[in-house]
């Protein structure tokens, strides 16, 4: 691959740590293009502390064992045993400064929400409202603060230091079940007749046969039998009266999250320090862009790391356990909807229209994303996987990052001379993002806000990545990898070139001239979700290698020749001979043993080591042939 985890994460750290740390001031600088904000601020410091804790070499907690280039890149705090410390103040600066005062921590979208053109800007109220994208963010923080906290305390000899780590921990556990319970409470299931306008609009979206409409949501409804019962297990945060109709066969539905606490949704009992749980005002219907966002932060509840280091107390383990049924049950439902039917996937059928009538390229890719999430969890066959590989490349060439944008809007029908150029509408998916209205936030006489994606293009690259994890044929593995690399080099250039904040992301038009904005600040919502392709990409390089069938079978074909003459130089007396021919039979050995080793796993190297054994066999038998 083009794309260099190692490298790419270290320029990262630099400018991470050159905007973040003042010279002469100990505390960190929080701040990018949306200024301080819950989730902003939790995305720079992930930007650290996501490699920190997710990939080996670059490690933090033992400051004795951390690679001089990691130390290099974090120059700007410090040495190998102030990095860590300097990390465990700004992780509890960033706990304190969301905790309010009645000891309720905040996860609130402040700069994130923004209103529809023409319409006032948002009130401090609004600016308030929690929101699912800082609870799964919250999520991904304290886990990994945990997990190098406790790493980091296991170093630690001085008692006020231990003191320290340890009241981290304790502020980032109470987070933590925070989060889960914000989670718990967004998540949300609304059902509708099937002859309804959403049920029709669902209908017609999964219908790629063109059946009769009441055929196809009776199968449509028989397919979801599965998802129906084990709703009927969604209990905690969960008011069961939003699933007492569902088995009534006119009623369709769709479950996932919405942008925030939904309406309605009862308090979860707990005993952890979590102050208080304000009452939802989301409208209780799921969103695709916060169920996708959801789905990725609940996964890191239950990864081999958090069982194995065991961060989870047992209150916060009743919540996981909750939440995973929920995972469990929207990436089913989406994926059942994606694939519905016998022919054409409704998923292929591109733009994905949602059930209140609204279609995007942007839909089909969170549809996608939540598909291959599906996919991964129940190891899928590649006959699958290569549907969703198709989706995504059209998806790439549809948001015009594998082929050049057009110069003019080709919905207009006529052009004269002077007339300033129209930019491609596919561009506003990169900026300013496809906005997502998100109804019950007019509070209080407030203006209706809306939350703007502009993802796309990382969101594209962590599923192709993803889906050639799961690739098991080595050719189509590598087509899917140099696709990689073309949305990567999209990426790459995105990076923001001059200033203070030079290798951060997003200056969009180094790509898209047509969009007139210039890039100062970083944008750490963007910079966060490129650190999460890279660390895809360290995963796709440190996977198991594939076995080539054709090319193991060569090799054990060159085996089992080579092992042939081996036995018959020993028949000859060979290893009698003078030392050369001695040293050069051992050699011989040792190489069959390791080819022995690894002919299953790495057949391509064991071919090239049989290549090299037949070649000194043949030398041996020349030499023989001389001393006869």
């Amino acid at each position: 691959m083009r794309l260099q985890p190692r490298q790419t994460l270290l320029e990262i750290w630099k400018a991470t740590v050159r905007l973040s740390s003042a010279e002469g001031d100990k505390n960190w600088v929080f701040g990018g293009v949306t200024g301080t904000n819950s989730l902003s601020d939790a995305e720079q410091l992930l930007c650290i502390l996501l490699p920190a804790t997710a990939v080996g070499p670059f490690g933090l907690d033992q400051p004795n064992s951390t690679p001089d280039d990691v130390v290099g890149a974090l120059r700007g705090l410090g040495n190998a045993v102030d990095i860590p410390l300097r990390l465990v103040r700004a992780l509890t600066q960033y706990m304190d400064r969301y905790t309010d005062d009645t000891g309720t921590p905040v996860f609130s979208g402040q700069a994130y929400f923004s209103t529809a053109p023409g319409s006032p800007p948002p009130t401090a109220e609004q600016a308030n409202i929690n929101v699912v994208d800082s609870f799964t963010m919250s999520i991904g923080l304290t886990l990994a603060t945990l997990t190098f906290s406790r790493g980091f305390r296991s170093s630690l000899r001085r008692q006020e230091l231990i003191d320290e780590v340890r009241a981290l921990e304790e502020k980032a556990s109470a987070r933590l079940t925070a989060a889960m319970i914000g989670m718990l409470r967004s998540f949300t299931v609304n059902s509708f007749e099937w002859d309804s306008p959403e049920g029709r609009t669902l209908v017609d979206t999964v219908n790629q046969a063109r059946l009769p409409a009441r055929q196809v949501a009776d199968d449509l409804w028989r397919s979801l039998a599965d998802i129906r019962g084990a709703l009927r297990e969604v209990t905690i945060g969960f008011d069961p009266d939003n699933i007492i109709d569902l088995d009534h066969q006119h009623r369709l539905f769709e479950c996932g999250w919405t942008w925030g606490v939904a309406r309605g949704a009862p308090r979860v009992d707990t005993n952890d320090p979590v102050g208080e749980q304000e009452p939802g005002i989301a409208e209780a219907a799921p969103y695709l862009y916060f169920s996708v966002v959801a789905l990725n932060g609940i996964a890191n509840l239950f990864t081999e790391r958090t069982r194995t280091l065991g961060l989870l107390n047992a209150e916060q383990v009743r919540l996981a356990t909750a939440l995973q049924l929920r995972w469990e049950i929207t990436q089913r439902y989406w994926s059942t909807l994606a694939s519905f039917g016998s022919g054409r996937w409704p998923l292929e059928d591109i733009p994905w229209r949602t059930a209140d009538n609204v279609e995007s390229d942007y839909f089909s890719l969170l549809v996608t994303a939540m598909t291959v999430q599906d996919l991964l969890a129940r190891r899928a066959s590649d006959q699958d996987l290569l549907r969703v590989v198709d989706v995504l490349d059209e998806l790439a060439v549809r948001g015009r990052i594998t082929r050049r944008p057009l110069i003019r809007d080709p919905s207009l029908t006529t052009y004269r001379p002077g007339e300033p150029h129209i930019q491609d509408p596919a561009l506003n998916m990169h900026w300013p993002g496809v906005p997502i209205t998100l109804n019950g936030s007019d509070v209080n006489g407030g203006p209706v806000l809306t939350w703007p994606c502009t993802d796309y293009t990382p969101v594209l690259l962590k599923r192709v990545l993803q889906v050639a994890n799961l690739m098991s044929d080595t050719d189509l593995r590598g087509q899917l990898l140099t696709k990689a690399d073309a949305i990567w080099e999209n990426l790459l250039e995105r990076r923001i070139h001059d200033g203070p904040a030079h290798d951060l992301w997003d200056q969009v038009s180094h790509v898209y001239p047509q969009i007139d904005l210039e890039a100062s600040s970083p944008s750490w919502y963007y910079t966060e979700r490129v650190v999460e392709c890279v660390l895809e990409a360290s995963t796709v390089i440190n996977a198991a290698t594939l076995r080539n069938e054709r090319l193991a079978a060569r090799a054990r074909d060159l085996l089992n020749e080579a092992e042939q003459l081996f036995d018959r130089e020993q028949l000859a007396g060979s290893d009698s001979s003078g030392p050369p021919l001695r040293d050069l039979l051992y050699r011989v050995r040792v190489k069959l043993e390791r080819v022995r080793e690894i002919i299953d796993e790495r057949p391509g190297t064991a071919f090239s080591l049989v290549i090299t054994v037949l070649e000194d066999l043949d030398r041996l038998a020349a030499a023989r042939s001389n001393v006869d």
